[in-house]
């Protein structure tokens, strides 16, 4: 247990460490983000000015990882959320080297996010890591393969949904690390990567809590989604993102309810989509709303936890 809190002091130390040099170097070449014409046009001046690639140093941090424990697990895990990370950090650098809002189109990134979950998941059962929740659906494949793809595709998505005020993807991964650790088995392996994730996005979110000195960017927001996939996914307990990925998930099924009606019925159920942009048009102020979204986390997580291990 000592050995334990030392990494994580270790990686918290790391990426505060990294993270500002990080800022200090993306300053100076003034990797920033434009802001969408279409956004909730809020602090567009401050945050168009803000460096948007924070997500870089859990990429950094997760090489680290693997470095210091070589492991076919480490490297199973590690791999999805650095390769999701990956697809974020090109749409960001297209956005960086375009100057605009836009990166890849909404199709090709979607084409290489499913082409990565395909492969991934196809390791993973050929590993026999794959399952619903113990007890569920154990030997129906046909169904735990499909649901496990949509898992890990939706999860990446929806924490990049998510990531649109300062600190609110952040600080609901960390509670979602923290539900993770009643629903996933506590061996060696897991407590060491639920710390080192612990730690090393709390170290992003010194410097991202409202005013933000940095944002994750897709780079960030990718690897983050794919860590909470992956994690579930390789303990055979595909069905722990209901629980960990409750904010996610909400902000997720806005957008698309919007979308829905928008097209099918042509009108809005929200002001804005996602969700927490409609409660910003409503009148609450930022950090309101990310710490009210916090507490709805929390709550929903812990009551689905619960649920979900009375099954």
């Amino acid at each position: 247990m000592r050995i334990k809190f030392f990494t994580g002091l270790i990686f918290f130390a790391l990426s505060l460490i990294l993270q500002y040099i990080w800022i200090r170097i993306q300053r100076r070449i003034h990797i920033t983000q434009q802001q969408k014409w279409y956004g909730i046009n809020i602090d567009n001046e401050i945050k168009a000015a803000t460096p948007s690639m924070g997500g870089v140093v859990f990429l950094c941090l997760a090489i680290i990882s693997l470095l210091i424990n070589p492991s076919w697990n480490a490297l199973l895990f590690w791999s999805f959320p650095f390769l999701s990370g990956m697809i974020g950090f090109i749409d960001d650098w297209m956005k960086f080297r375009s100057h605009t809002s836009e990166g890849f189109r909404s199709l090709s990134k979607l084409k290489l996010q499913l082409v990565l979950c395909g492969l991934w998941c196809i390791i993973v059962f050929a590993c026999g890591k794959m399952g619903l929740w113990p007890g569920i659906f154990d030997s129906w494949w046909w169904i735990s393969i499909p649901v496990t793809f949509l898992v890990s595709a939706g999860t990446i998505n929806a924490v990049n949904i998510t990531d649109g005020l300062d600190g609110l993807a952040a600080g609901s991964f960390l509670i979602s690390i923290a539900v993770m650790m009643i629903l996933i088995p506590m061996n060696d392996f897991n407590s060491d990567i639920l710390i080192q994730l612990f730690f090393m996005v709390s170290g992003f979110m010194f410097f991202n809590i409202r005013p933000a000195k940095t944002f994750m960017g897709d780079t960030g927001s990718h690897f983050l989604g794919g860590a909470l996939a992956a994690m579930c996914v390789i303990n055979g307990r595909t069905l722990a993102i209901l629980p960990v990925g409750f904010i996610f998930i909400i902000e997720m099924l806005s957008s698309a309810i919007q979308i829905f009606t928008i097209h099918k019925l042509n009108r809005k159920i929200f002001l804005m989509a996602p969700l927490h942009h409609h409660f910003q048009k409503l009148g609450l102020d930022e950090t309101s709303v990310t710490i009210r979204f916090w507490l709805v986390h929390a709550v929903g997580s812990v009551c689905l936890a619960l649920l979900l291990l009375n099954l």
